[in-house]
Formats: structure tokens, sequence, C-alpha cells
């Protein structure tokens, strides 16, 4: 009880994700229709309307509810599957530029300096866009586009912190002692700036899930039919008037989301400030 008082918002951000993942794990479970099936008999129904679609329809007679939990499972695997590579290699880049110096801190730096020149957004819009148009749209696209780009982060922080380390008594005890610069950085310093990267990474992942529905709505990102609620903001934006839910609702659960992954890194860096 405590420690969910020192750190409500780590906790209560982990129910919140744990949640809408196990939704969207469970949707073929909770989700009477398929996302996909148009149903012209019932367009759009509204939400709590006493009919079987618990959340409505939209402008096909499509199931809100199923197309918000499947484009739950599509985004949050899209966010998770395009973070793992920029988040590696961002740290191991960061770490021996760091370490060691010299020319591979001034290529690192080269690098992420002309990069962060560019506006983060533009750079990704152009990526996507150059990757669906070579024939790797959708989720791929997204996934590669990141790997170009999302490391800069990873890479601009763990670069300063190990390079402060490496200075520090125990470090230079380790060198002195034998140990190879392998087993110092893995051993001695990763375990130090982890923390501070997973913290980024949470951050991260509440700004990625924002440009995966950005690249939705712009009809770059998640290839139709595939739900995705970027797409869904983008398809009820005409019909905001009659028919608000269609975009209120993907809307809210990308705002869910964002929270979620908010007050965990928030949860995090507090815990670990202490």
């Amino acid at each position: 009880m405590k420690a969910l008082k020192k750190n409500t918002n780590l906790y209560l951000g982990i129910i919140m994700l744990a949640l809408l993942i196990l939704a969207a794990a469970l949707a073929p479970v909770l989700c009477a229709f398929d996302p996909a099936e148009v149903d012209l008999y019932n367009v759009r129904v509204a939400p709590f309307s006493g009919t079987e679609h618990l959340l409505g329809t939209d402008q096909l007679g499509r199931d809100i509810l199923s197309r918000l939990l499947y484009a739950a499972r599509t985004d949050l695997l899209v966010v998770a599957a395009a973070e793992v590579i920029p988040f590696t290699s961002g740290i191991l880049i960061g770490m021996t530029a760091g370490y060691f110096g010299g020319p591979a801190d001034w290529i690192t730096g080269l690098i992420t300096d002309t990069l962060v020149a560019f506006p983060f957004y533009l750079t990704v819009i152009v990526v996507a866009a150059v990757s669906s148009a070579a024939g790797m749209g959708g989720a791929r696209g997204i996934i590669l586009t990141f790997v170009i780009v999302g490391w800069l982060v990873y890479a601009r922080v763990t670069r300063s912190m190990t390079a402060a380390m490496k200075e520090l008594e125990w470090v230079q005890s380790a060198k002195l002692l034998g140990y190879s610069s392998a087993r110092i950085l893995i051993c001695e310093i990763l375990p130090n700036i982890l923390p501070q990267a997973v913290v980024v990474l949470m951050s991260t992942m509440a700004h990625m899930l924002t440009i995966i529905v950005t690249l939705g709505y712009l009809g770059i990102g998640i290839s139709a039919p595939t739900p995705d609620w970027g797409s869904m903001i983008s398809e009820g934006q005409s019909l905001i008037s009659s028919a608000p839910w269609l975009s209120l609702l993907p809307g809210l659960m990308v705002v869910y989301s964002g929270i979620a992954f908010s007050l965990i890194g928030d949860g995090l860096a507090d815990r670990w400030r202490r």
C-alpha cells in the first residue's frame, strides 16, 4: 500500500495499459462482429442505442467496438515492433560513441545533429511515403521508418551519460583490473544507463503512437482493410457533425493509450530518481 501511494502514476499507468492490452488480445472473444464486416442495413447506428452494436456502427455499418479493439491490436503491436531495433541500436551506438570518443563520437554526433536539424514529423512522413511508394506500406513501412530515425533519441541520451560515466572512479578501477571494454560497457555502464533509457522508451512510445495514428490519418500508415485508429478518425471526419462518435471514439482511445504510456514513464522516472 505504501508503494502504491508513493508511486501512484506508475501503477495506474500499468493497470491502464494492461487493461487495454487484455481487451485487444481478447478482441475475438469480446467482439461478436468482424471488424471488416459491412452491414448497409445498420449504417451510422449511435452508441448505446439499444442495438446489438454496443458502440454503434460507422458509415458502412461496421461495428465500432470491433474496429476499436482490433485497431488497438494493430497499433500497439506496431508500436512495440517499431521500438525494438531503435531502442537496441540507439543504446549500442550511443554507448560506443560516448565510451570510445574520437571518430566514433564525431560520426555519431554528426549524424544525429544532421537528422535532428530536420523536423521530426516531416522526416517520418517523407520516409513513410517513400516506403509506401516502394511497396513497403502498412506496418512494414512504419517499422522501417522508425528503424531509420527512431534510434536518435536513445543514442543522444546514452552517449552523454556514457561519456560522463567513463570518467568515474569505479569505471577507472575496472580498467585497472584489466576488464575489457565490452565487459565494462555491458556489466558496469549499461545497468546504470538502462533505467533512464527505459523512461525515454515509455515517453517515446506515447509519441510514436501519435505518429502512427497521424500516418493512418494521412493515408500512408496501416493499409486498409486493417483497422487503425488514425484511418478511423479520418473516415469519420466528414461526418463529424452528424455522427461525431466515428472520430471521437478512436480519438479517445489514442488519448487513453498516450496517458497510460506517459504515466508509466513518469512513474519509472520518479521511482529511479529516489
